[in-house]
């Protein structure tokens, strides 16, 4: 297999990313999103790994998660599938069991957030040595709304931060990663901002530029023709 490597050798330190991503029937995103996270984090330097923990999706999920595995490497791709639907914070739980970095991501595979985002959480936690640090949503002008309940949220946290978190958190569902930024406050966990724009699937349209989709096809195709 072709070895894929960032262009930029690998900087950090020493640290290593985990991206959590929980998914339920997500065969259709889950090749785009992992070829942008693939993307950033191989521009940006930043030693990751990511983990796709499907819940037994009816879909075929899982099967299109082990031949994003067979192309970018099982160092790179680590599948910890789960029997049937257990709900989003078992799958964290369950995530950070297998974990090898010390920095954890969780973020969501529907595309509501933007995979480019990512070096800013990391620029943004070693400037303050935040526990963690989350997306705030701003509005076309620069402007932060602050936080919004109803949203599904790209956060970083330092691993030991979330393993604690997670241990305290009652919550189902999506319910569960707001219950983990009260208890972060609770604790006086330190907790750094970056605003990041959001992808509203509700009008269902993708605000991924042309450009991009381009050249994730071209990327697909290159792909498939070299492995």
């Amino acid at each position: 297999m072709a070895s894929r490597k960032g262009s930029h050798q690998s900087r950090g330190n020493g640290d290593k990313y985990s991206v959590l991503l929980p998914t339920y029937n997500e065969r259709e995103n889950l090749p785009l999103i992992v070829w942008l996270l693939v993307k950033y984090f191989g521009e940006s330097g930043y030693n990751y790994e990511i983990i796709v923990i499907d819940d037994g999706s009816p879909d075929g999920t899982l099967e299109v998660a082990e031949q994003l595995q067979r192309i970018y490497g099982e160092d790179k791709i680590l599948l910890r599938p789960r029997a049937k639907k257990l709900g989003l914070g078992t799958a964290y739980i369950h995530g950070i069991k297998h974990a090898t970095g010390n920095y954890v991501f969780i973020m969501d595979a529907d595309l509501s957030h933007h995979p480019k985002f990512i070096p800013e959480f990391i620029e943004k936690q070693r400037e303050g040595g935040y526990d963690l640090v989350s997306g705030t949503r701003y509005r076309g002008d620069g402007g932060v709304y602050g936080w919004d309940l109803r949203r599904k949220l790209i956060r970083l946290y330092k691993k030991e931060v979330l393993e604690s978190l997670v241990e305290r958190c009652v919550s189902k569902g999506y319910v569960f990663q707001m219950e983990m930024i009260v208890r972060a406050r609770q604790g006086n966990y330190t907790i750094g901002e970056v605003p990041i724009s959001f992808v509203d699937r509700v009008y269902g349209e993708s605000k991924l530029g042309g450009n991009e989709i381009v050249s994730f096809l071209k990327g697909l195709l290159t792909l498939f023709a070299t492995t």
